[in-house]
């Protein structure tokens, strides 16, 4: 099986980076006017019906089983839910770069539980180290004055923290789905 990446890929990933690291920024002008769980809500419910529309408009419908909505209310718990708001709340207390580069952990807390929770991903040398160096570029990316805070506001830290490790938890959970053919 081929895993190279190709162009498509590369553009993908780009722009996927742009939209997950931009919701920091765009969290941190938000909750100047709005508090976190109304902004979550209306980031969840917007997500919701354009998802709901895209499944309408390719001509899919949802699923009826309740063992798949169960699934997919726990998936959203996890992966959406929960660390949107731990990060929102937060993002109250601690600089959104300093939220990005703690939720830039994520690929850490991948790398170690996929190596405990599955059977073919495996930790080796080269998967520890691209993770640390993926995480320090991000720091450096972002700017070693946002860490300059590390410590100041332990709580919300260790609540972005918990945030990223719940996004690998999701990932992790979401290998259920795989082959689920729409319907």
């Amino acid at each position: 099986m081929d895993q190279s990446m190709g162009t498509k890929e590369w553009a993908i990933l780009i722009l996927l980076s742009f939209l997950w690291g931009g919701s920091f920024f765009f969290n941190e002008i938000v909750l100047r006017e709005l508090g976190p769980f109304t902004l979550v809500f209306l980031r969840l419910i917007a997500a919701g019906l354009i998802l709901v529309s895209f499944v309408y408009i390719t001509g899919n419908t949802l699923p009826a089983s309740p063992k798949i909505w169960g699934a997919f209310i726990v998936m959203g718990l996890i992966n959406n839910l929960i660390p949107f708001s731990l990060i929102a709340q937060s993002q109250q207390y601690i600089d959104s770069g300093l939220a990005a580069i703690l939720n830039a952990t994520t690929p850490l807390s991948a790398v170690i539980l996929a190596h405990f929770l599955t059977k073919e991903e495996r930790l080796t040398f080269s998967r520890a180290g691209g993770v640390v160096i993926g995480i320090v570029g991000v720091a450096v990316l972002i700017g070693p004055s946002a860490l300059s805070d590390l410590g100041s506001q332990g709580i919300a830290q260790l609540a972005t923290l918990f945030a990223a490790f719940l996004y690998t938890v999701a990932a992790i959970f979401a290998r259920r789905f795989k082959g689920m053919a729409p319907r």
